[in-house]
């Protein structure tokens, strides 16, 4: 799979995200600051989960679809790592 800029950016804000949570725990930040920008960082990557799977999804699909392949496996692991990742 080929993995979009816009994938790797949402990736790399993920990043400075945990970096500044590290950051404020070294501050010695309000532990409910803390609790807010993790929640945020948590969000930021299933939303990032979401793109990627459903992504991938859809070029598998696709592929198969071309092939005369059937695509029900496909669909289900994907559902299954979405569900997993919750």
């Amino acid at each position: 799979m080929e993995y979009t800029d816009k994938m790797k950016n949402r990736i790399k804000r993920i990043e400075g995200q945990v970096k500044a949570i590290s950051r404020m725990m070294e501050e010695g930040k309000d532990c409910k600051e803390l609790v807010i920008q993790i929640s945020a960082a948590r969000s930021a990557l299933d939303r990032t989960i979401g793109l990627v799977v459903s992504s991938n999804l859809e070029h598998c699909v696709r592929q198969h679809v071309e092939k005369g392949e059937e695509t029900e496996a496909f669909i289900q692991e994907a559902v299954n790592l979405l569900v997993k990742s919750r």
